[in-house]
């Protein structure tokens, strides 16, 4: 960002826009103007409206009185961990040249994480993904960025929901937990009234999911998926065989962890297991982020 753009209200350590790579960022207020990079269109907010500088009540502190992150997780009311709060993705992939400014900021103050662009980054021996899904991501890859369902601002589904770099706010009761997301303001629920599965349900983005606490951790079985789910942006695929089995545990207040295990015997030889960190977003609120509203992006995506 060139020098000088404090003066449009944003601060050096200031998030711009919370999107993945592709500008320009869409958002339903009149809070963006237009910015230039070599080659890229990019918005940046002043941040004068809502409430994205609001303190988040019950935050522990140290004795000098920052947040104290690694304090011991809430609970509710019911002795239940709390995981309650706004989370992003910790493990962010390095700003693309493409983005670093003349001063060698990154434009992208968020960044989607490694697994945003391939699911199986860090799994020993990579997915046991059947030869036809193979040909299937091969062919989805070569035009990533025109075909990918979240540049057409389609829900991001799972595992999208903990990789890229939107907001997620977890708001939890005692016989549901939401899943609320920035982008399009898209929404997950978890049940954890003890109701089954749906049988035949009508496929999903996000599956039908219910839940069960087994000591501190939040144990999690969705089933429901469309057929024609992308699960990273070259175009991993989940079926609607898939039956996904999350484990949530927030082992302090900064951090949220969810280990996932995959069992999709349509598109895999057998289930494989992936792992996400979340961090705590403090201070802030959800701003709505309406993907189609000027969407101008895909008409400037090459096709290969």
């Amino acid at each position: 960002m060139p020098s000088g753009y404090e003066s449009e209200g944003i601060q050096p350590n200031e998030p711009l826009c919370r999107l993945s790579w592709r500008a320009p960022c869409h958002f339903s207020n009149n809070r963006f103007s237009m910015r230039w990079l070599p080659g890229v269109l990019i918005l940046v907010g002043s941040v004068y409206a809502q409430w994205v500088r609001y303190p988040t009540a019950g935050v522990p502190r140290t004795a000098d009185g920052k947040p104290d992150l690694n304090a011991r997780a809430p609970r509710t009311a019911d002795g239940k961990p709390d995981l309650s709060g706004m989370w992003l993705p910790s493990d962010e992939l390095p700003c693309p040249k493409m983005l670093v400014d003349d001063l060698g900021a990154c434009a992208e103050r968020v960044a989607p994480s490694r697994q945003a662009a391939n699911i199986g980054f860090g799994i020993p021996g990579g997915l046991p993904i059947q030869p036809w899904a193979a040909e299937l991501q091969k062919k989805r890859a070569i035009n990533a960025g025109r075909n990918n369902p979240h540049t057409h601002c389609l829900p991001s589904n799972f595992p999208r929901l903990f990789t890229l770099p939107h907001i997620t706010k977890v708001v939890q009761t005692p016989a549901l937990i939401v899943l609320l997301n920035e982008f399009n303001a898209s929404y997950r629920q978890i049940f954890t009234d003890r109701r089954p599965l749906p049988v035949d349900p009508q496929p999903s983005w996000n599956g039908y999911s219910t839940g069960e606490w087994q000591g501190d951790e939040l144990v999690v079985e969705t089933t429901g998926f469309r057929d024609d789910v992308w699960m990273d942006s070259q175009g991993t695929p989940l079926t609607s065989a898939a039956k996904v089995k999350e484990r949530f545990r927030r082992p302090n207040f900064g951090v949220l962890e969810i280990q996932a295990l995959v069992d999709d015997p349509k598109a895999y030889n057998k289930p494989w297991a992936v792992s996400f960190k979340l961090h705590i977003v403090l201070d802030t609120e959800l701003i709505d982020e309406v993907c189609l509203e000027g969407e101008r992006s895909v008409e400037h995506i090459p096709v290969q």
